[in-house]
């Protein structure tokens, strides 16, 4: 940034650069004030201690799911939060045959697109969560993996929130770069 400050360039380019900077540093105002936020609707809160155990839920996912979720007991099982949240596949019935479909996109979008981007760091930090992933993505594809994984991640949330214990990882960290034996071929 000083070297920034400091750059001289011909014309125009001098006033761009400089109006530039101070957008920036007029961000970084807003971004402080943000985080002051959710740090001040976490203080207190054990639901935001309890969700921060999550793979994949940090301070702003955790005070985010925390609000829009409220109290874990409004539902019944982890389906109906899934269903809450508008991750569970849409249904079409007729003439006795069932089809499974997209996901219905009903329901709290917050917390959907919450459990969706969350999907990225989890699966980076849990090798649990990781396998699955890939046994998904594999078998059907990259987007229908990471809605199936959010799902999980959801059903997660509500077992953490509703037996109040932070949420225990079997395994740590993701080596992505060891191919299993099973997989190499002489």
């Amino acid at each position: 940034m000083e070297w920034l400050k400091q750059v001289v360039l011909p014309g125009q380019d001098n006033q761009l650069l400089a109006s530039e900077l101070e957008l920036l540093e007029v961000l970084k105002q807003k971004i402080s004030a943000s985080n002051g936020l959710v740090r001040e609707l976490a203080r207190g809160d054990k639901r935001v201690k309890l969700l921060r155990s999550i793979p994949g839920l940090g301070p702003f996912f955790s005070v985010l799911v925390a609000k829009e979720i409220d109290d874990i007991s409004r539902f019944r099982d982890e389906k109906k939060l899934c269903a809450y949240a508008g991750l569970v596949p849409s249904t079409y019935a007729s003439g006795g045959k069932v089809f499974h479909g997209r996901i219905t996109k009903t329901g709290n979008k917050w917390l959907r697109w919450a459990f969706i981007e969350a999907v990225q760091p989890a699966i980076s930090s849990d090798a649990d969560l990781f396998a699955y992933y890939e046994r998904l993505r594999i078998r059907k594809d990259a987007n229908a993996a990471r809605v199936a994984t959010a799902r999980r991640l959801l059903t997660i949330t509500y077992r953490v929130l509703s037996q109040q214990r932070l949420y225990q990882r079997r395994s740590k960290r993701v080596k992505r770069n060891v191919v299993p034996a099973a997989l190499v071929t002489s």
